[in-house]
């Protein structure tokens, strides 16, 4: 049986994370025998918030990959404005490619399927950064992030940060 050719490039993009890794996260796969489902644990960037963090995600690929993005869930707890509160992460990128019917995005910006997992992981670390407050996905985190950044929702990240090295390595 041939693989189909999602799963070639999946293969391919692991095989190329491995070989050169990208700094600021690492990548594999939850079980060997499934490519369609990914780990990652991201470090929290560095002069942010979220610094010092190790923060687990899953990458869920569909089987029409890279024609539509793959889904992705933070499996530490996170505070964050752009992750909701299941983990579910809101970024342009993982939206489905196409017109916004809410007009808030471009095309351009919503998924294309020259995004690789390299690409998706540096716009999450840049979120991490610089949130986007306009379109949250949690909007109590937002509220804080607009409102009270230095107090409550940096207590929020700093227990996120610290229950996140805890856990790292569960």
């Amino acid at each position: 049986m041939t693989e189909p050719q999602s799963a070639l490039l999946l293969r391919r993009q692991l095989a190329e994370l491995n070989k050169n890794p990208v700094e600021g996260f690492s990548a594999g796969l939850i079980d060997d025998n499934d490519l369609y489902r990914w780990e990652v644990l991201i470090i929290g960037p560095p002069d942010t918030l979220y610094e010092g963090g190790v923060f687990k995600a899953h990458l869920t690929f569909p089987k029409d990959y890279p024609l539509r993005p793959p889904k992705m869930k933070f499996i530490t707890e996170i505070w964050h404005p752009n992750v909701d509160k299941n983990g579910d992460v809101c970024i342009s990128i993982l939206h489905e490619p196409g017109e916004d019917k809410y007009g808030y995005e471009k095309p351009e910006e919503r998924w294309l399927p020259i995004h690789t997992v390299e690409t998706i992981m540096i716009s999450v670390i840049s979120m991490l950064a610089d949130p986007n407050g306009e379109s949250p996905a949690n909007v109590d985190a937002a509220k804080e992030w607009r409102d009270d950044r230095h107090g409550e929702f940096k207590r929020k990240v700093a227990r996120c940060v610290r229950k996140s090295q805890e856990t790292a390595f569960d």
